[in-house]
């Protein structure tokens, strides 16, 4: 088998389901771009629901089952999957996002490609210990001639780290410095004149079965809240909680000290924006976790459920770590309202206690993305990855 040696512009294939809406998407597409904007690979997004792309990227919306968009190459993912993948068509790395198994006839012309593909596992994304000694592990294929390795996105510098584009922080803090940028991005999202001494928050979740205590929690606050809601699931919720009849991206809404503006699902690009003109976030999934940490605010994360409460311990796996330097005073009441967000008591009792301390916390959370962002992003770490493999 002769050496096996990528060009700087190496093909990629990043295989991605759509297994909770935005979540899968949003790493994949994210990292896509990413690798092929800021590190000029050759990449194409194999994708089932491409649906779900197009909200993050409206201008990628197409008819057609290959198009490019952003200098990625989308293919639509389709079941049969057809075997026109010929060994000269096969990428040299292969990526598959949180073991989506690419197709079976897609595996075996990387067999039978020569040298092999470089093929990745891009795990989800946590902070348990284990996580690791599991990075950068491998796979043999049990029948063919090919070997799987493990990357483990992460929090220190023994994981891949963390998806974040070249700049980013620069242009949060042209942002921040900017408070034009802030209003006019606001207004055209439909969010009324200037928020005085109201806390501002956005809130995308899952839907929460005590959203309505939290609502009245906001609405009997002493200080004011304006909550801003994208089109989801969390909307219908607060429509039922709210006796709303009208729940569209526009609808707004006044109660006691509450504020609450219903916006149009935001592309990705303008997701940051948002997390940035917020003093806090909500948010779910494993992107805009991310997303809400390089924001750099006080946030609140509603994990994933999974099976057996698998998800609570990944959750305070992530608690011990983000708040380990934090003091006491502030960290009870957090670790409180965020397990209490995630279904272990009402996070309308736990909200002033948190909403006192969000102040304090918010000089952590700066230390803390500042902290992150010495590592190196993941995009890069994978790149290298892939390169040592080769070499």
């Amino acid at each position: 088998m002769p050496t096996q040696r990528f060009p700087l512009d190496a093909r990629w294939a990043l295989f991605c389901k759509v297994i909770d809406n935005f979540g899968d998407i949003g790493v994949c597409w994210r990292l896509a771009r990413t690798l092929a904007r800021d590190h000029g690979q050759r990449v194409t997004l194999w994708v089932d629901d491409p649906e779900a792309l197009f909200a993050l990227c409206p201008s990628a919306r197409s008819t057609e089952a290959r198009f490019l968009a952003e200098g990625v190459e989308v293919r639509r993912w389709d079941e049969p999957f057809e075997a026109s993948c010929a060994e000269d068509t096969v990428a040299d790395i292969v990526v598959e996002a949180f073991s989506c198994d690419p197709p079976a006839a897609y595996v075996e012309a990387m067999a039978q490609r020569a040298p092999h593909p470089v093929w990745i596992n891009l795990e989800y994304l946590s902070a348990e210990d284990w996580v690791e000694g599991c990075h950068g592990m491998v796979s043999p294929h049990p029948r063919l001639p090919l070997v799987k390795h493990f990357f483990f996105p992460g929090f220190s510098t023994r994981t891949g780290g963390l998806l974040r584009e070249p700049g980013l922080l620069d242009e949060r803090a042209r942002f921040e410095a900017d408070p034009a940028l802030r209003a006019d991005f606001l207004h055209r999202l439909g969010v009324p004149g200037p928020d005085g001494d109201a806390l501002t928050i956005s809130l995308f979740g899952y839907g929460h079965p005590q959203i309505a205590s939290l609502l009245q929690a906001w609405i009997g606050s002493a200080r004011p809240v304006r909550v801003l809601v994208p089109e989801g699931r969390m909307v219908p919720q607060i429509a039922q909680a709210l006796g709303l009849s009208e729940t569209r991206a526009g609808t707004r809404w006044r109660g006691g000290a509450l504020e609450l503006v219903v916006l149009p699902f935001v592309p990705q690009t303008d997701y940051d924006r948002l997390l940035w003109s917020c003093g806090l976030n909500f948010v779910r999934g494993e992107d805009s976790f991310v997303r809400a940490q390089w924001a750099a605010r006080p946030f609140v994360w509603q994990i994933y459920p999974q099976p057996d409460d698998a998800h609570r311990t990944k959750l305070d796996a992530f608690l011990n770590r983000y708040t380990h330097a934090l003091a006491a005073d502030l960290r009870a009441p957090l670790t409180a309202f965020w397990h209490a967000w995630n279904g272990d008591g009402d996070p309308g009792a736990c909200w002033d206690d948190f909403a006192s301390a969000l102040t304090r916390i918010a000089g952590h959370d700066r230390a803390w993305s500042a902290a992150l962002a010495q590592h190196e992003d993941l995009a890069t770490a994978l790149a290298k990855f892939c390169q040592a493999i080769v070499k």
